[in-house]
């Protein structure tokens, strides 16, 4: 009998590929993500261009024919639902209620320019498409991509240089205006396939806004609310292990917008509304603390993901004449996009939302709005509403549908590359720049006290308390507790630079507030920090010079309850 044992496949070179990937990556992702930042976003999708149809030839999503836009459809909603779900989670108890009024100033003024001047600059470029055919285009680009946002916004270096309000905001943007791209896109579409402009603009209202926007967060919140009660009451008759706990980021995302497609509503705001509703009371947030399960999903999910549309770009349509496509003209659009979509609006309105405090911080806000994963959706799902083209185009949503991916994927590459690759080029210019000024602070430095990087870092967030030992104090909670004694001592020079030992101080030490002067936004330089202490343990207590997260400071020996404040800017 014979037996082929050799079956070289697709589906076993793309397994063989996306496993391979991730488990090299894996062997140096310390040195690539926290001394290089560089994360998978950027990898992922070199990977995924040398894997494809114009290098290796071994993963080639576009020659699956007719279910090769369906597939890129899917695989796109998958990862985009879990992210959304995973930001809606992770963000501080009751944030959308209480940020409500700077997300509304940010998502819609932000996204109606932008979506405005970028079907302009699309028209001036490329003058076969006419203007509604440019808005749709646009409507592509309008949204921020969540995924690749949440790769810039998270690890050591935003940790440490970017303040957690503006993290925090940042991702709430991205998943809001993820959503609210269906709008944009349906009034393109509508006024390109119906004949009557007001039938499309009714079209617009009713289907647009109310069913697939309003019904799509209705049933995101409620869905979200319901687990939440659902898994309390499992949770008090002890029906529910941790792990179960975990799945959920899985299984409820991808349970919310099944059903949210089903109906028709807009699943992507339905997923973030489901991710924000189930963490609400802080329940679900305490009982998947410190889980890595959802960080190991999200990471195997992106990888895939960029893969995918490194294999996926279509590289020879970059130079299409007969469509007006040249390479000179994308790569201006990239610029363009780049500098106006988000950069004017943020610098205009900043000082309309409390977490943006300068115009820098209000510059950084609006260059870092990256392109990706939504944008390639948003460019798939376009395309199941508009006609095949011909070749050449029949009519003007024919030439759309040739012409809507090539641009789109073009402008999703120099996002990955710009906005994957500023923060390793933003740490070369710090590392030259402190290297130029060493000699003139070393002098001053050595009358200073070397304080943990936290202190330096966090200092716009708003009073944060965080306990190791009471359980019932929510995320992001902002409340003090009362009977906190403070008495302020001075911090002994000793120890080794990078570490604040605490000694001489009497009393046990069960808390430690610290509070930073008020100082002149560029100066990061070390400085003599007040340290108010109650009950101070036997022997000296080290702090550690690491940080997490959300502002949460590694402490050895013993549990501390903290409060960071903050002068006045």
């Amino acid at each position: 009998m014979d037996l082929d044992l050799l079956q070289v496949s697709p589906p076993s070179l793309a397994y063989i590929c996306l496993g391979g990937f991730v488990v090299l990556f894996s062997m140096i992702s310390l040195l690539v993500k926290e001394k290089l930042y560089i994360n998978e976003v950027v990898l992922g999708t070199g990977f995924g261009v040398i894997i494809g149809p114009y290098v290796a030839n071994v993963f080639t999503p576009r020659t699956w024919g007719a279910l090769e836009n369906t597939i890129t459809l899917e695989v796109m909603r998958i990862v985009l639902a879990t992210g959304l779900f995973a930001v809606g989670v992770e963000l501080p108890c009751a944030y959308m209620k209480e940020h409500a009024k700077s997300l509304l100033v940010i998502v819609v003024p932000t996204m109606a320019f932008g979506w405005v001047v970028v079907a302009a600059v699309i028209q001036a470029l490329f003058p076969e498409l006419n203007y509604i055919s440019s808005l749709c285009i646009a409507a592509c680009l309008t949204p921020t991509d969540p995924v690749t946002c949440a790769a810039i916004t998270r690890g050591k270096f935003a940790t440490k240089h970017v303040p957690v309000n503006i993290r925090r905001i940042l991702s709430a943007e991205s998943a809001a205006n993820d959503g609210l791209a269906y709008p944009f896109l349906a009034i393109s579409i509508y006024l390109t396939v119906e004949t009557s402009v007001r039938t499309a603009f009714g079209k617009w209202f009713l289907v647009g806004w109310l069913y697939q926007v309003i019904l799509g967060t209705v049933l995101g919140a409620v869905l979200g609310l319901l687990f939440s009660k659902l898994m309390k009451i499992s949770h008090n008759r002890g029906f529910i292990d941790r792990e179960s706990y975990v799945a959920q980021y899985l299984a409820l995302s991808i349970f919310t917008i099944g059903i949210a497609s089903t109906i028709g509503a807009d699943d992507l705001l339905a997923a973030f509304a489901a991710g924000s509703a189930i963490s609400w009371d802080g329940h679900f947030n305490v009982q998947t603390e410190n889980d890595v399960f959802s960080s190991v999903i999200d990471y195997v999910l992106n990888c895939g993901c960029f893969i995918y549309i490194g294999a996926w770009l279509p590289l020879e349509a970059y130079n299409s004449p007969e469509y007006g496509i040249t390479p000179w003209r994308l790569v201006l659009l990239v610029i363009v996009i780049l500098v106006l979509r988000r950069i004017p609006p943020l610098l205009a309105l900043y000082k309309f939302v409390p977490e943006i405090a300068t115009w820098k911080e209000a510059l950084f806000s609006g260059h870092f709005g990256p392109m990706g994963v939504s944008a390639v959706f948003v460019s798939a799902l376009a395309l199941t509403r508009l006609p095949t083209p011909e070749h050449p185009p029949a009519n003007q949503a024919q030439y759309l549908a040739a012409t809507i991916q090539p641009i789109v994927s073009f402008v999703v590459l120099g996002s990955i590359i710009v906005h994957g690759l500023s923060i390793p080029f933003f740490n070369i210019g710090r590392g030259v720049r402190s290297r130029t000024v060493s000699l003139t602070t070393s002098w001053t430095s050595r009358n200073r006290v070397i304080v943990p990087d936290w202190i330096l870092w966090a200092r716009r967030a708003p009073d944060i308390v965080e306990s190791a030992v009471d359980e019932d104090v929510e995320r992001g909670s902002t409340k003090t507790p009362k009977d906190t004694v403070e008495s302020t001592v001075d911090i002994p020079v000793t120890g080794p630079p990078g570490v604040v030992t605490f000694q001489d101080v009497l009393a046990d030490i069960d808390s430690v507030m610290t509070r930073r002067h008020g100082r002149s936004e560029d100066d990061f330089s070390p400085e003599l920090v007040q340290v108010d202490t109650v009950n101070k343990p036997p022997g000296p207590v080290i702090l550690d010079n690491g940080a997490l997260d959300d502002n949460r400071i590694q402490i050895s020996r013993f549990a501390m309850l903290h409060t960071i404040r903050y002068g006045p800017r």
